[in-house]
């Protein structure tokens, strides 16, 4: 079973930066797929990034160029800088992880950012 704990949410001002941190347990992580989502209320889930076992990430279009995926794997964890914040990425953020064909979710962080 898969463990993931998110830390590293808050408020913060427009244009600001908050670095999120999700902390994986009971995978073998360094070859696992890990993401990061988030959900606004009233809103779908929204793709935000993600990052392979090879350090092959993607970004969404809506946060290209502000937000930042990494990993460490002797820690691990996956962290998402996020730099040039606006109200609109206000919204809980979702840590992914696909491990062994198996999709698991941690239990979020609110990030809100205020104009």
């Amino acid at each position: 079973q898969v463990s993931l704990v998110e830390s590293g949410g808050g408020s913060v001002q427009a244009g600001g930066s908050l670095r999120l941190s999700c902390a994986a347990s009971g995978s073998t992580f360094a070859a696992d797929y890990m993401a990061w989502v988030r959900e606004a209320p009233g809103m779908q889930r929204e793709f935000v990034a993600s990052i392979t076992s090879s350090d092959i990430t993607y970004i969404a279009d809506s946060v290209k160029g502000r937000f930042t995926i990494s990993r460490d794997n002797a820690e691990n964890a996956v962290y998402l800088q996020m730099n040039s914040l606006k109200p609109e990425d206000t919204a809980v953020y979702y840590c992914h992880n696909n491990s062994r064909g198996r999709n698991y979710w941690g239990q979020g962080t609110q990030v809100t950012v205020s104009s």
